[in-house]
């Protein structure tokens, strides 16, 4: 198992603690890490692009005019593609994008990220985000203090207190561990999470 330092928002050393082996020890799989990540972004598009065939559309049914000896082209209903106001041909309907992932993989690829950020030191483990007052100065502090200028702070619980401290900062944010996410993850350089996350990821994440 892999030892890290546990820290205070003062950035001091309080302890050690031991990453779980099957969390923090996978091999990293940036194929994987790829389709978990597409396969995230495509899940939260919207398919609702949709229009109306030639069977949804209003409009008579009859011939405009009779088959023959008109000297026109034979037409059927007014409803067909090439007429005004008639059904689209080939158009977008209702959809879902959602790739066939399964939540083994998912969490393979998540567990990968997880091991990857605390191989490359990109994870600082803290022994707790309680703060005595809402205060986005305070939280701006403590960041310099880690040497971070993007970064992610997880927490077990809504910790409102944290989360309103760090909503006006450009480049963090907060997230329960219930609300961590792989994109999430890719998207801040690094992962500020409490000693008890850790904890509940240990028995989420496990395979």
């Amino acid at each position: 198992m892999a030892t890290v330092d546990i820290w205070n928002l003062e950035h001091e050393k309080v302890g050690t603690l031991e990453l779980p082996e099957e969390i923090f020890g996978e091999a990293t799989r940036e194929d994987l890490i790829s389709d978990a990540a597409r396969a995230q972004m495509a899940r939260i598009r919207k398919g609702s692009a949709s229009v109306k065939t030639r069977g949804e559309v209003s409009g008579s049914g009859a011939k405009p005019f009779k088959q023959k000896r008109t000297g026109r082209a034979r037409q059927g209903p007014i409803r067909a593609p090439h007429m005004r106001g008639g059904g689209v041909a080939f158009g977008p309907q209702v959809r879902s994008y959602s790739p066939r992932l399964t939540k083994k993989l998912r969490r393979k690829a998540f567990r990968s990220q997880l091991s990857t950020q605390a191989r490359t030191e990109k994870l600082f483990v803290i022994k707790d985000f309680e703060i005595p007052e809402i205060k986005t100065k305070a939280m701006a502090e403590v960041i310099n203090r880690f040497g971070i200028k993007k970064c992610m702070m997880v927490d077990v619980k809504e910790n409102n207190k944290l989360r309103l401290s760090v909503r006006n900062l450009p480049h963090s944010c907060f997230r329960s561990v219930d609300g961590l996410n792989l994109l999430d993850l890719l998207r801040y350089d690094v992962l500020m999470i409490s000693e008890a996350s850790v904890k509940q990821l240990e028995g989420v994440l496990k395979s």
